[in-house]
């Protein structure tokens, strides 16, 4: 493959990516985004994921870049950038001198791979890129079919989320659905739903997690909303001993994940 060196941050193609990492729009317009990271890309190519262009920088990068690059697809285009114009790239130290252009993926429900009894997450109306990137990798490290994302207000592929879920996103099977949309297909297949919430509600621990299920976490501003709480075959909470009256959503995920983990162990 052909190398383009580029010096110069005024340069388009470096003026085309940093409007990829701010702007959302663009992102979903172009089918592109960013993603920063030698071990992000690596968990991206081994998932399937199809870079459209990497920027590497050799005094940014450690050992075995000539292995990733030659890994790469023919048809991505490679970019060698100066040390200044890497650094106009990067958002974050550690990344080892790789920044790439990737092209999107999309999931339905449909396009799901279920174990059976699988063990799902659903995130209604998530709008925090940093938090549903915690749970995605919260997701991937208790060993999740899936997370859903139902009707969600922040972008998969926002930069931040990918950072906070340290390349899990690409580890995890993630799906868009609406909420009338998931809760269909979870009764069609027999997925007991749990939904997160104080009101009327067992312990979380004395609720039977070794079947199909699918753990609802809503927003922390104002929880789920009334369709998840009327689908659900059981309301679980978790104890709340100080003064305040819940989690953080990411945290909420983590702890019923592992429970799951622990009753199926």
């Amino acid at each position: 493959m052909r190398t383009e060196f580029l010096s110069s941050g005024q340069n388009p193609k470096v003026k085309d990516l940093l409007a990829l990492r701010e702007k959302s729009s663009l992102r979903r317009e172009k089918g592109l985004f960013v993603l920063e990271g030698r071990r992000e890309l690596c968990y991206a190519l081994d998932a399937g994921f199809r870079p459209a262009a990497v920027f590497f920088c050799p005094q940014a990068a450690g050992d075995g870049l000539e292995e990733l690059l030659a890994s790469l697809p023919a048809d991505c285009r490679l970019y060698e950038v100066s040390a200044a114009v890497y650094e106009k790239m990067a958002c974050r130290g550690g990344t080892e001198g790789v920044v790439a252009l990737v092209h999107e993926r999309r999931r339905s429900l449909e396009d799901l791979q279920l174990r059976e009894n699988p063990l799902l997450v659903v995130l209604e109306g998530v709008e925090k890129p940093g938090n549903l990137g915690a749970v995605l990798r919260s997701a991937d490290a208790s060993g999740a079919d899936a997370v859903l994302l139902c009707d969600p207000l922040t972008d998969l592929y926002n930069p931040n989320l990918i950072r906070a879920s340290v390349g899990a996103v690409f580890t995890t099977q993630v799906a868009v659905a609406t909420s009338a949309e998931a809760i269909a297909w979870l009764k069609a297949r027999g997925i007991q739903i749990l939904s997160a919430q104080l009101q009327d509600s067992h312990w979380y621990y004395d609720v039977d997690m070794t079947v199909g299920t699918a753990i609802v976490i809503g927003t922390e501003a104002t929880g789920l909303t009334a369709p998840w709480r009327a689908a659900a075959d059981r309301h679980v909470k978790i104890p709340m001993l100080g003064k305040a009256d819940s989690l953080n959503a990411s945290v909420s995920a983590a702890i019923l994940l592992y429970e799951a983990v622990r009753q199926r162990r």
